[in-house]
């Protein structure tokens, strides 16, 4: 990277509420330590599939310098996302210091890398790093969002045409701390009902894949593992404590009872549900001290 990353002013290029600073400071913080597992050097052409408000992608481009590049995809209309839309969040972010560094897309990835040139030769052989689009290519907290496994399979074997490395970070549904056990369970509850649901929603969690699965789905699609993390969240970070609302909102409730219509079926979902909100009785301080869960942070090559 150019300099010493600065994640105040990396949070600052983000609309925030200035009397609640520390909640978009954490953002960039916790992509900060993904950085530090990816080592994406100064000058690099990085694709980011499902960047949502960007808080990842204004990392991204701090990282890649004056002479690199970031493409952000995102499929969800501009008018999506709280509490600030990804309309107003990237062009928020387009018109500080690093916008220039930054074209957004607002297309599904496969649609998006489907636009892209084809560099396969006659021969079949696989392009060269040189001729491919991108260095990297990251997807960080945006593969729960895909709706199965069979996309995000298709996802990575399309990816491997135009760049030589995939960098993932993920939640790991795995909680270090005991006070992360709550958003594993959170996230698990959310899962249960989605795939229950005769279409997908905008739920947060649309899909649960965890380091296991998602290593055998880049496997398949031809990748190579070439090193995996583990690391917790900051304590800053309140994505466990959302999830965690969110599961034992009323709206969640009846949700289930409206969607999922077998009794033995519900009765799952329920349970879980129950067992999320027995979670943080076990926290000190309760809901508001719940921590989020591990994360994986893993890099594949060609």
């Amino acid at each position: 990277m150019p300099t010493q990353p600065d994640a105040k002013f990396i949070a600052r290029l983000s609309p925030h509420d200035p009397f609640r600073f520390n909640i978009q400071h954490s953002q960039p913080l916790h992509r900060l330590a993904l950085l530090q597992h990816w080592d994406i050097p100064s000058g690099s052409k990085v694709l980011e599939l499902g960047c949502g408000q960007g808080d990842c992608t204004t990392v991204l481009a701090y990282a890649v310098g004056e002479e690199g590049r970031v493409v952000a995809v995102d499929p969800a209309g501009l008018d999506y996302g709280a509490p600030y839309t990804l309309g107003r969040a990237q062009g928020h972010i387009s018109q500080g210091p690093l916008g220039r560094r930054i074209t957004w897309v607002q297309q599904t990835p496969l649609d998006y890398l489907s636009s892209l040139p084809c560099l396969c030769s006659a021969t079949s052989l696989p392009p060269s790093s040189e001729s491919k689009a991108f260095d990297a290519a990251v997807l960080a907290h945006s593969l729960w969002y895909f709706t199965s496994p069979s996309l995000i399979l298709s996802t990575f074997h399309a990816l491997k045409q135009h760049t030589q490395r995939l960098l993932l970070g993920e939640w790991s549904l795995i909680a270090t701390h005991p006070s992360a056990q709550p958003h594993v369970l959170a996230a698990l509850t959310q899962a249960a009902l989605e795939c229950r649901k005769p279409k997908s929603s905008v739920s947060n969690v649309r899909t649960v894949v965890g380091p296991k699965q998602l290593t055998e789905l880049a496997l398949a699609a031809g990748w190579q593992l070439e090193s995996e993390i583990r690391v917790q969240g900051g304590e800053g970070l309140l994505d466990g404590q959302w999830e965690v609302s969110a599961c034992l909102s009323s709206s969640f409730e009846r949700e289930v009872m409206e969607q999922v219509s077998d009794e033995r079926e519900r009765a799952v979902v329920l349970a879980l549900r129950d067992a999320c909100e027995a979670s943080p009785e076990n926290v000190q301080g309760g809901r508001e001290r719940v921590r989020t869960m591990d994360v994986w942070v893993a890099n594949f090559i060609c």
